[in-house]
């Protein structure tokens, strides 16, 4: 019997990357190949690349270049990069980075099989010429359903998808592999995006916005509970769309209350929310659903009006603010967070004090400070009024001091709270090392840790109710009180 042909698959960027490699793992396990976690241990390392922004694509071209080095010292023979970087330059990047024997774009995912086993073989797979992808589905939102089939929408895949009579070791109900161990996962609720904002790439790459069917995201939730999954995070390039394009803008509402009662699964996180977009029925819905947190990740971008309406954007800090107090009034404990840009073209210096008032009287828990750059095919890189470099580094360092100052307050005024912490890591397990986990208003990767102490025999995806005793950054620490949920059994 022929030695299996082996791949990895090193994931770069956002949540929603995460989701296409398990999907890309799914159909390459389904096809014979066996997943390994490390590189070297790799016929293919498969680099699915972020291009987002300039720091993100120099990441990726970094990996794409420590895997390259591979070759020649262990088993890698080839290395291949696919996700957004890839998709939204295509031949370009080919021709830039010999260095990558394939660049695969979202068209290739359903045949990712047969390329990264030419590319084994010495044969090569000519790279796509990028396009706009906003053009291959009805301008329309409710025309776009009956034409999805014939696009590929990466982390969308549904078991129908899989060779016929083919179907994954890991579970038949579901294109999907999972690629660690974690109690968290996400889970794709759509893709595209149909806001114009003037310093986005990602809707011409990643196409208009259409979601997943509702029974698809349910079934994902079923299985990946059947893994041992407690935490469900709902990710999309903008969570508040979901269901438009069904006919239901408010879909989103029902939907969470079906994944919420899943077996297994403990708590639902939704991400990726336009306050523009933001309804009462959605408020209601994640702060008055049991197992769904009221956790609200808002992307505010700037308050100043000026600047937002030159960002394609809609609001002003009184209208966010009254958001936020809407979301408190009804919980709250809600967790809240955003990212900012500072320095975009025209942005005045009282425009810069009113981001700044914003930040000041928001009481985010967690927040995120970008310098304005360019970005290629864009609006905003053709707008005057671009600010000196120096300007928008002194900016970014002084919103950036005050974010991680009024964080630290906040995580400060939730000492004595009580809290509902998911264990997910234990360092140093067999010495009693410190247990880490993640209370309601923190999101994965992002939005800081809970170390939970008084717990010995503590086991990783389990619930403790725990008293805040301590704070460090926007990091807690505290006691735990008693263990509410156990781990699952898989």
């Amino acid at each position: 019997m022929p030695e299996r042909r082996t791949v990895a698959l090193v994931t770069l960027g956002c949540a929603r990357n995460e989701v296409d490699s398990e999907e890309l793992a799914g159909r390459l396990e389904a096809d014979g190949w066996l997943l390994v976690d490390d590189a070297t241990d790799a016929d293919v390392a498969v680099v699915n690349t972020c291009g987002f922004v300039e720091a993100a694509k120099k990441d990726s071209v970094d990996a794409l270049l420590e895997a390259n080095d591979l070759k020649g010292h262990g088993r890698t023979q080839a290395v291949v990069a696919v996700g957004c970087m890839a998709e939204r330059y295509g031949k370009e990047l080919a021709d830039a980075l010999p260095e990558a024997d394939g660049v695969l774009g979202f068209d290739d995912y359903a045949d990712i099989s047969d390329r990264l086993q030419t590319i084994l073989s010495g044969g090569s797979h000519a790279p796509h010429l990028p396009r706009d992808r906003r053009k291959l589905l009805p301008l329309t939102p409710v025309e776009r359903q009956a034409a999805a089939a014939a696009v590929a929408l990466p982390g969308h895949g549904a078991p129908e998808d899989l060779p016929q009579g083919v179907a994954p070791a890991s579970g038949p109900r579901t294109l999907r592999k999972r690629l660690d161990d974690s109690p968290v996962a996400s889970v794709k609720l759509a893709s595209g995006c149909d806001r114009r904002c003037s310093f986005c790439a990602i809707p011409a790459f990643r196409g208009s916005f259409i979601s997943r069917r509702p029974a698809d995201v349910l079934n994902e939730a079923v299985w990946l509970a059947e893994q041992g999954v407690r935490e469900v995070v709902l990710v999309s390039e903008n969570n508040t769309s979901y269901g438009k394009d069904l006919g239901d803008i408010r879909l989103l509402e029902t939907l969470l209350s079906e994944i919420a009662a899943v077996p297994g699964i403990e708590r639902v996180r939704v991400s990726y929310l336009q306050p523009a977009e933001m309804r009462p029925g959605l408020i209601e819905a994640m702060t008055g659903t049991a197992g769904v947190v009221p956790y609200f990740d808002l992307s505010f971008q700037h308050s100043a009006p000026a600047v937002l309406r030159r960002m394609r954007r809609f609001g002003n800090t009184e209208q966010f603010l009254d958001l936020l107090r809407t979301i408190r009034e009804r919980a709250p404990q809600a967790g809240a967070r955003s990212n900012f840009i500072v320095g975009f073209p025209g942005e005045s210096e009282a425009d810069f004090a009113e981001l700044e008032r914003f930040v000041t009287e928001a009481g985010l828990d967690a927040i995120g400070v970008f310098g304005y750059s360019d970005e290629d095919g864009t609006e905003a890189a053709t707008f005057e009024g671009k600010l000196p470099e120096d300007v928008v580094a002194e900016r970014l360092a002084t919103l950036s001091k005050l974010a991680e100052e009024l964080t630290a307050q906040r995580a400060e005024q939730r000492i004595g709270s009580e809290v509902e912490v998911l264990v997910e890591s234990i360092e140093d397990e067999d010495e009693g090392g410190a247990v880490l986990g993640r209370a309601a208003h923190q999101a994965p990767e992002t939005d800081g840790l809970t170390t939970l102490t008084g717990v010995p025999q503590a086991r990783v995806g389990q619930f403790y109710r725990a008293r805040v005793i301590a704070s460090e950054g926007v990091d807690l620490i505290a006691e735990a009180i008693e263990l509410v949920r156990p781990a699952a059994s898989v």
